[in-house]
């Protein structure tokens, strides 16, 4: 079993949804397998990444918000009690493999030193035998803070070597699969993929993001009604269904300043490269399982974020996310920003797009990640793949999943 988990990325973002994003891997394995519209998720990472590996209630293993913001109230605490096991404990006890490879989000602040304790952390705590990636809710593409297992383990490299954290998580994901193949071929496995992409900071090889040069200068509400209109002819949504209207706290395109709408288009064109860079690397793993000839055998969840796209990037969005959060906003001006227009999305930036890309990446829906009251922070695209197991080929199976 492959489960894998991509970061902040709306319903209205990749292709296989209507999105603009090119994800060929998403729109592969949807034409082999089934696609869900009603996918349901929190509207925030922990409570859904811990509801999702225990099978119970978010609030049930005291993960009512994110870890880092855990008290003593029941139900968010942020500490999963011993009598609710995980999905990998569960299957490792009945003879399966298990990995987990990317971001956890799952382990209570005051336990992530090297003193642990580990009860929490992914391996050994969660039933995996395996673990490789960060702990945190985000982290660095190009510099992250890793661990393998229990050990800080360091970067085998540097953006100049041509380092970047999916790139290094998808060899880790493939290496541990084909060993364990290798090892011990009759054994089952589950890997839980799960980078760091698209949450911010949206970082990215250059490339990838020129790859989309000018194909935002229509800016986020024209980009709403193009997805739409491409979520109809898939039958994403119904013919005489109507697109929510954007709400007054986030800014029209026509109305923002001539001068920041290049940077704005450019937040877009970043992001898009992000997202496409992660459906690639998630391409590759696939491949290698395939290679191993068991692809049709292995029944495969890709879900495609794990709660709406963020809206946290302000309404001008940012060339570091994290200058807003200590109180200095004012300094990004649009001058600012265009003065390090090439440096975005590189390591010298740790930028976020605009809240109006995020409410446009989340079409047909209204709001966004951290937004519980409403769909675009709930319900994620997900594709199910199982051609051995699941013999149904629809183009979009309308179902439901909590």
């Amino acid at each position: 079993m492959l489960l894998v988990l991509l970061d902040d990325v709306g319903f209205g973002a990749s292709s296989a949804f209507g999105g603009p994003v090119n994800t060929p891997t998403a729109e592969r394995l949807a034409g082999e397998g089934l696609r869900y519209t009603r996918f349901h998720t929190t509207a925030i990472c922990s409570p859904t990444r811990a509801a999702m590996i225990s099978g119970r209630n978010h609030h049930s293993v005291g993960m009512g918000g994110i870890t880092e913001m855990a008290t003593s109230a029941p139900g968010y605490s942020s500490m999963r009690p011993n009598t609710c096991a995980t999905v990998a404990e569960i299957l490792k006890l009945n003879g399966y493999a298990t990995a987990h490879v990317g971001k956890c989000h799952e382990v209570p602040v005051w336990e992530t030193s090297p003193a642990g304790p580990f009860d929490r952390w992914p391996s050994p705590g969660n039933g995996f035998e395996y673990f490789y990636g960060f702990l945190g809710g985000e982290t660095d593409q190009y510099y992250p803070t890793l661990h393998e297992g229990t050990t800080r383990v360091e970067p085998w490299g540097t953006p100049e070597d041509g380092y970047h954290l999916t790139e290094d998580l998808t060899d880790k994901a493939i290496a541990w699969i084909r060993q364990q193949k290798a090892l011990t071929p009759d054994k089952p496995f589950l890997a839980y993929f799960a980078p760091g992409a698209t949450h911010a900071p949206h970082h990215v090889p250059k490339e990838w993001a020129d790859k989309y040069k000018y194909k935002f200068d229509h800016g986020w509400d024209r980009q709403r009604e193009l997805t739409f209109a491409r979520q109809k002819d898939l039958g994403v949504v119904p013919q005489d269904a109507e697109l929510t209207r954007r709400h007054d706290e986030i800014p029209a395109w026509d109305d923002m300043a001539e001068d920041l709408k290049p940077i704005l288009a450019r937040q877009m064109e970043n992001y898009a490269g992000f997202l496409e860079h992660a459906d690639h690397h998630v391409g590759r793993l696939i491949d290698a399982i395939a290679e191993l000839g068991i692809l049709d055998d292995a029944l495969v969840y890709l879900i495609i974020g794990d709660n709406g796209a963020s809206a946290e990037g302000t309404t001008q969005g940012t060339f570091n996310e994290l200058i807003s959060l200590n109180g200095m906003g004012a300094l990004e001006t649009p001058e600012f920003m265009a003065e390090h227009l090439d440096q975005w999305g590189g390591p010298e930036s740790a930028p976020h797009y605009a809240v109006g890309w995020a409410h446009a990446m989340c079409t047909p829906y209204q709001w966004t990640k951290q937004v519980a009251s409403h769909w675009g922070g709930t319900r994620n695209g997900t594709i199910v793949h199982w051609p051995r197991g699941i013999q149904a080929k629809v183009s979009c199976a309308i179902s439901s999943t909590t």
